[in-house]
């Protein structure tokens, strides 16, 4: 048991047991409504999907193929290994008609050993009738929402052309935790314009909300993207935490996350020729015991 936080490994041990489980990335072909045209073009400022999309997870495969796929890589250090169908890329609720989005989602249910379903998506693509159908699902297997949010500033999600307000995340969160599913929150901790006591607000507005888990990582620049042109053209303003800041920041927020509330994570990492900045070179299993030094010396909860 983690004295610090509710971390990952804990949560799924309240659904799973001491079963190892292990998410497998799938890229169903999905898209977002601020990229498509829908609401917006061009999608988030800082996105780049490339950059977290494991080699096997690719839309020209079946959900079925990129799993058993995945299965392999995981399985040969851990046969007795169970799964949770990660439907990771882009916006995984969106675009399709209940009736297809169940399709895809019982195919990844019927592999063996997958005995649940992670689903990405964004506040404002989750309307009732796919609620109902989650929580259809999750009366057999669990089904883990993890929610788009980013940041509880409006301004912010304006700046980064998301598309959405802080009362959508409020609401899809409510509606989703009230059919039975298990939601959890994403947070970008330095997004432009925001100062960490902005960052640590968005986490501690998230924690009045029905929510079991948050993950967190800091803004990454990646090249290529909108938000590497703005910031070269010195359009927007970043706050690029160095990793002892960000350290500092990491153990602040978990202060102010209640124990029981999973912090599944604190950082991201794009493959390095892509990041222009930070670039800390720590990989994050150096980062997590650095975080946990620290807390050491810093931890309060009781």
């Amino acid at each position: 048991m983690n004295p610090y936080y509710t971390d990952s490994a804990e949560y799924l041990r309240r659904y799973f047991g001491e079963v190892k489980v292990q998410k497998i990335s799938v890229n169903a072909g999905f898209s977002c409504p601020n990229r498509d045209g829908t609401i917006g073009h061009g999608g988030c400022s800082y996105c780049d999907n490339s950059t977290f999309t494991p080699g096997y997870c690719s839309a020209q495969y079946s959900v079925r193929q990129q799993l058993e796929e995945g299965k392999v890589f995981f399985g040969r250090k851990y046969p007795d290994m169970r799964y949770l169908a990660y439907f990771q890329s882009y916006t995984n609720t969106y675009g399709r008609e209940s009736n297809t989005l169940r399709t895809l989602y019982d195919e990844a249910l019927g592999v063996e050993g997958v005995v649940g379903l992670v689903i990405g998506t964004r506040p404002d693509t989750l309307p009732q009738q796919v609620i109902e159908l989650l929580a259809d699902i999750n009366r057999h297997r669990p089904v883990f929402v993890e929610i788009g949010a980013e940041t509880s500033c409006d301004d912010t999600l304006r700046l980064v052309n998301r598309g959405h307000t802080w009362a959508a995340t409020c609401d899809a969160v409510r509606r989703a935790a009230e059919a039975g599913l298990h939601v959890g929150l994403h947070f970008i901790m330095g997004l432009p314009g925001e100062t960490p006591e902005r960052s640590l607000q968005s986490v501690a507005d998230a924690c009045v909300l029905p929510v079991e888990s948050l993950k967190l990582h800091q803004l990454q620049i990646i090249e290529g993207t909108p938000l590497h042109r703005q910031w070269l053209k010195g359009d927007i303003k970043l706050h690029t935490y160095s990793l002892e800041e960000y350290l500092e920041l990491c153990v602040r927020a978990v202060n102010t996350v209640p124990y029981g509330i999973a912090i599944e994570r604190f950082v991201a990492q794009a493959p390095p020729g892509k990041v222009v900045s930070p670039r800390w070179g720590v990989k994050n299993y150096q980062f997590t015991q650095r975080l946990h030094k620290l807390l050491e010396k810093n931890f309060r909860h009781t």
